[in-house]
């Protein structure tokens, strides 16, 4: 069942129509999904061409990495957002 036609949505849909407009996104697109971006920026930066001995070691570079980035909100912005 596709979300926009869920019932329980529904009522609040109608209720809120002057605030909020729908936009859906076509079936496949992964350059709209923020977190598709996030995954492939991080896979550049921690995950490609390495050679982790331990999960222990991947959790605590994923975890500088998303450190890293969020330091510099404008960075991720500039990094993951589609300018208009």
């Amino acid at each position: 069942m596709r979300i926009r036609h869920a019932k329980l949505l529904r009522s609040f849909l109608d209720e809120n129509e002057d605030r909020l407009e729908l936009v859906f996104l076509p079936p496949y697109s992964p350059e709209l999904n923020l977190v598709e971006g996030l995954w492939k920026w991080l896979k550049e930066d921690v995950i490609n061409n390495v050679f982790y001995h331990t999960t222990d070691e991947i959790r605590k570079n994923v975890g500088m990495f998303m450190d890293n980035i969020m330091r510099d909100p404008m960075k991720i912005i500039d990094r993951l957002c589609i300018r208009m």
